[in-house]
């Protein structure tokens, strides 16, 4: 079976088990699985995305098989000339290249090479000088076997037929305006290898007018979309909205009911910035990308008396260049704008319950809104060839994110907190079973306001899901393995910019992480104002640290704000610490650090700090819902009704009266949890070890009933002796 064969086979059987395709290095994973062992080897190594993988196999693939035919070629060429009956010059010419459109045949009428439209534009091939040479009965083909050719000229196999699969490459794929619709008839079209041309193309059952671009010599000739991995038209309701999948934005987004405004500080003059330099390969692939921003309107030429120099920015995802603009000149002079961003585990908090999920990706969503007419000029940007300026929303511009996520809720106001969660411009739609409504309303409102989602990005009816560095599913939430990589090739930070940006990542798994504020103290004591930048062995320790704690993170459990909070509190002498919990699963984790002023109070204050420190914190969670308090200092249990109270106690009791608790106490030896997080750590209750099986063990000698393929969130033991 060939590649794409073999690919097309992934494909249709993978919507059957998609728990095992939803991220890309999965589905990578199992597709090199398939592959023969000779493939394997020429492969060489593993990729982590589909994409590449099925690219690298197809080019592989044609490459052993040229030179499978190259072999041949010269064996046949040197028996021929060692045959004394045959004297006439071989002349062997290279198979045409093939690429497979939705087309019905007709006769070639120009070039003669093989059946293709009759309005090829490609110029009569001449008459050779050289006869041909004439094949021998002695001599069968080497591909299908028979005599009266050469295998060259074999049509058996140039003639099987082969799916329509288009790369979604934009070095390739140069299109201009839509392209979707893909047809499920087959017919080879062999061409020229400098063929360079778009055909139009009319599919005999459905009509549609199709526009394919005929693949360049820098290319391999069978190309796959890769991430194309369940076809359109095969998706329920999504089959329905094929106008919102489209491969390129249209050109201009229409007017909308806001536009994206530069709003200046008062007396601010132009800035201009020369261009940056850049490498003779950049400058190549600089024409290119203002070309095509031209031609789909997105830019024009600018006499602007401001600019600020352009750059390339490396994809993550597909790989290439981006092209982007350095706007911090611009952003310094900008008003910022207090339209805040949402914490993602607020967002996350709605989730509780949600067993199918299904996430969309905008395609160049920025591009997809207008900036202010006299704001326009303002955006101009300087290239080695001219002055440019945006006419929608760049990249880079400092009140883009909040403005754009301020445009994504007021389309999505009606379904906000009942089944999307929406951030900037990712958008995941949850159900507790499967219907087909929530999806069918968010496809309309995508329809309704001109939205572009990039269907290579998109996942549909899935119960586990990828979504904002977070594996999402009906009980858990987990840290992205595809994150970790990131962390574990982390090199050791040698500035206070670097140091900034670590902490930065390790601050977006904090909740996942026991102890956080006392491992990341030596690290965070260096970004202080005034501080000066040595290295240590602390830092270097909580450097290695911190990567540990992210790269074996927690699974975390979804809250029911329906059901009683469990918060398990403690402080000592560098720090507070919390743990909050639902039916003995751990809900998240929350430390910090004293201050200054806070290292004087008394142990009585530092233990209530740590109290109110976990009711503010997890506000809303507990306001409103039945809540019990535990910590180890027992006098807190009187703190309600104790008739004395400095000013800060009764300040921090007229918050405490505001929430339905009650505090326990809870022996230090016991309160490990939180305790570990103001301390030393020398626990964690989720956190899986290799015991688990000698535990088994045990219980099964004691006799205490199990079951298989559960999970074991707590265990009490507790002695049958009476005092």
């Amino acid at each position: 079976m060939s590649v794409l064969k073999y690919v097309q086979a992934f494909i249709c059987l993978s919507q059957y088990s998609p728990e095992d395709v939803n991220t890309d290095p999965y589905r990578a994973t199992r597709l090199l699985d398939g592959f023969d062992s000779t493939l394997l080897t020429h492969l060489g190594r593993r990729y982590d995305s589909f994409t590449q993988l099925v690219d690298a196999a197809i080019d592989m693939e044609h490459r052993l098989s040229q030179a499978h035919e190259d072999q041949q070629r010269k064996r046949l060429a040197s028996t021929l000339q060692s045959d004394s009956s045959q004297r006439q010059r071989v002349v062997h010419r290279p198979p045409p290249r093939i690429c497979y459109i939705d087309m019905p045949q007709q006769q070639e009428q120009h070039c003669g090479t093989q059946p293709h439209p009759s309005s090829c534009s490609v110029p009569p091939r001449p008459p050779s000088s050289v006869p041909p040479a004439k094949p021998s009965a002695k001599y069968p083909c080497y591909k299908c076997g028979k005599t009266g050719h050469f295998s060259t000229n074999c049509l058996a196999h140039r003639r099987s037929q082969a799916p329509l699969l288009i790369r979604d490459n934009p070095r390739q794929n140069k299109k201009k305006g839509p392209k979707r619709g893909l047809a499920q008839q087959k017919v080879m079209y062999p061409c020229r290898s400098d063929s360079r041309r778009k055909v139009q193309m009319k599919s005999s059952k459905s009509g549609k007018v199709m526009h394919i671009h005929l693949p360049s010599h820098k290319h391999s000739p069978h190309t796959v979309n890769a991430t194309e991995a369940q076809l359109i038209e095969k998706i329920p309701v999504v089959s329905d909205f094929p106008d919102v999948f489209l491969e390129e934005l249209p050109g201009l987004p229409p007017d909308r009911d806001v536009e994206f405004a530069i709003e200046l500080v008062p007396g601010t003059a132009p800035v201009s910035r020369r261009p940056y330099r850049m490498a003779p390969d950049e400058l190549k692939e600089l024409k290119v990308q203002l070309q095509e921003q031209l031609d789909k309107g997105f830019i024009r030429p600018s006499s602007s008396p401001w600019g600020c120099p352009a750059l390339f920015v490396e994809k993550k995802d597909q790989g290439g260049k981006t092209l982007c603009v350095d706007y911090r000149p611009l952003n310094a002079v900008t008003i910022k704008n207090k339209y805040l961003l949402p914490h993602i585990d607020i967002l996350f908090d709605q989730l509780a319950g949600a067993k199918v999920f299904s996430k969309i990706d905008l395609r160049s969503g920025y591009y997809q809104i207008k900036i202010r007419e006299e704001d326009i000029p303002k955006t101009a940007f300087s290239t080695r060839y001219g002055l440019y300026e945006y006419l929608v929303m760049s990249f880079g511009l400092t009140n883009a994110p909040a403005f754009f996520m301020y445009m994504m809720n007021s389309v999505f106001m009606n379904e906000l907190d009942k089944f999307v969660v929406v951030f900037i411009d990712d958008i995941l739609i949850y159900s507790k079973r499967r219907t087909q409504g929530p999806l069918e309303i968010v496809l309309t409102r995508l329809r309704e306001h001109k939205l572009y989602a990039k269907f290579s990005k998109c996942a549909f009816w899935l119960k586990e899901v990828s979504f904002l560095g977070h594996i999402l599913s009906e009980k858990r939430v987990a840290v992205d393995p595809s994150k970790v990589k990131d962390v574990l090739n982390w090199k050791q930070p040698e500035t206070v910019t670097e140091i900034r940006s670590f902490l930065g990542l390790a601050g977006y798994y904090r909740r996942f992480i026991k102890d956080f504020s006392k491992t990341a103290k030596p690290m965070t004591s260096l970004t202080k104002k005034n501080a000066k930048y040595v290295r240590s062995s602390n830092c270097e320790e909580a450097f290695q640290t911190l990567k540990k704690l992210i790269t074996s993170a927690p699974v975390l459990a979804q809250p029911d704000v329906t059901k009683p909070f469990d918060v398990y509190c403690d402080a000592s002498g560098s720090g507070l610490g919390c743990v909050l919990m639902q039916d003995g699963r751990v809900i998240a984790y929350a430390s910090r650090q004293l201050r200054k002023h806070e290292a004087n109070y008394p142990t009585h204050d530092l233990e209530l700090a740590a109290v109110v420190h976990a009711l503010k914190i997890w506000r809303h969670y507990l306001l409103g819902n039945t809540c019990h308090i535990y910590t180890d200092h027992k006098s807190l249990n009187y703190i309600l009704t104790q008739p004395e109270l400095n000013m800060r106690q009764r300040r921090w009791l007229e918050l405490i009266k505001d929430y339905d608790l009650e505090i326990h106490y809870h022996p230090g030896k016991a309160n490990v949890v939180a305790d570990a997080l103001s301390r030393k750590a020398h626990c964690n209750v989720i956190e899986a070890r290799p015991t688990v099986r000698v535990i088994c063990c045990e219980m099964d000698e004691i006799e205490m009933p199990t079951e298989q393929h559960a999970e074991l969130y707590s265990l009490i033991i507790e002695p049958t002796i009476k005092d």
